[in-house]
């Protein structure tokens, strides 16, 4: 479960980022997270992956305390959540195979693991024929569930979603949205930032609106319109 309670973040620059937000996503729960650009919806994805820590008020993630997590904690909350990122993040010099691989080798999986979990992520994502590709021969689509492969393959409890479909265009974006509404009907937490509205239209889920660093909208009732 995330849980923000009263949440204020300022910079050393004086910049306000979150003024008071409050907001709980549930476990299994999908939502969007919607604003303009320096709304503050970047600082709340530090929040949640312990890049940053709050000013005040608190911040729970999958049973940690953000406010007050220990460095040495910090890595094992972060395999509770897999984080997607618009421009992929991929490594061109390894297959696909092996970028999904590489990341529970980062974790210190088991060869036998690697070998069991791989072929299964890659098939849930349909890219089981491609294993031996690399990300430059990928199309874009491709690459994002690239992406989204590994950020599942250590089957994190939540998975946040950062514009996944910004680069591409609105056929694919389409079906990149349509495989995270499956893995989240599999169980998985699924928080998706995007500026899409006409996704966030198509899809009925919970919208969270922020604006200048504060919730204006939260709700199924349709998009906020900032």
């Amino acid at each position: 479960m995330i849980e923000f309670t009263n949440v204020t973040k300022s910079y050393s620059v004086g910049t306000h980022a979150l003024r008071g937000v409050t907001m709980q996503i549930e476990d299994g729960e999908f939502a969007f997270l919607v604003g303009p650009s320096g709304s503050g919806k970047s600082t709340i994805i530090k929040l949640i992956t312990g890049e940053l820590k709050p000013t005040s008020g608190t911040v729970h993630v999958n049973g940690y305390s953000l406010e007050r997590i220990r460095k040495r904690e910090v890595p094992y909350l972060r395999r509770t959540v897999g984080v997607v990122f618009q421009d992929f993040r991929l490594i061109e010099t390894k297959t696909v195979y092996d970028n999904v691989a590489f990341a529970m080798r980062a974790i210190g999986a088991r060869t036998r693991e690697i070998r069991e979990r791989v072929p299964y992520i890659l098939e849930l994502v349909g890219l089981e024929t491609k294993s031996r590709r690399h990300p430059t021969e990928l199309s874009g689509g491709e690459q994002q569930r690239l992406a989204i492969a590994r950020a599942l393959v250590n089957n994190p409890s939540t998975i946040i979603a950062d514009e996944p479909t910004g680069n591409l265009d609105p056929a694919r974006s389409y079906e990149i949205m349509t495989l995270l509404q499956e893995i989240n009907n599999l169980g998985t937490t699924m928080l998706v930032v995007t500026h899409e509205r006409d996704l966030v239209e198509r899809f009925s889920k919970r919208v969270i609106a922020i604006n200048e660093g504060v919730v204006v909208h939260d709700g199924m009732d349709g998009y906020y319109r900032l």
